[in-house]
């Protein structure tokens, strides 16, 4: 059986905002080594530009999570469900919290602290998300 058009939508939208907030993050970590060669001015500027589409990207996960929660029938959320649902939810607060604690931090090691966490809670709401999905 084939999704509905409005199953298509809502996991499409979910999956690419998801894509670009976590992949996006790894792949910025990925190449800001390079980017620093070319000065500290290339790295602000790319972080700039990767802010200017990672965060609308958190925006349309927020809503199409709460969209993706309403799409399942109470009956199928059981007990284990509705924890999972909980730390998947308070993990995604963490996502954005420590992003932005990142886009602000002044210091080498506030840097990598709240990168590391940004990346590790965008990761393990991608595992909790799978693990709802069922």
């Amino acid at each position: 059986m084939l999704a509905t058009a409005s199953t298509i939508v809502r996991l499409s939208l979910h999956i690419l905002a998801a894509t670009i907030w976590i992949g996006g993050q790894f792949t910025l970590a990925g190449v800001v080594p390079t980017l620093r060669q070319g000065g500290p001015a290339v790295v602000a500027a790319a972080a700039r530009r990767f802010a200017q589409m990672a965060w609308p990207a958190y925006v349309v996960l927020l809503g199409t999570g709460v969209w993706n929660v309403v799409a399942v029938e109470p009956s199928k959320q059981s007990a284990a469900w509705r924890v999972v649902l909980t730390v998947k939810i308070a993990v995604v607060v963490l996502s954005g919290l420590s992003a932005w604690m990142h886009q602000r931090s002044k210091t080498a090691a506030s840097l990598a602290f709240w990168g590391a966490m940004s990346g590790l809670t965008a990761s393990a709401a991608l595992v909790l998300g799978v693990a709802l999905a069922g």
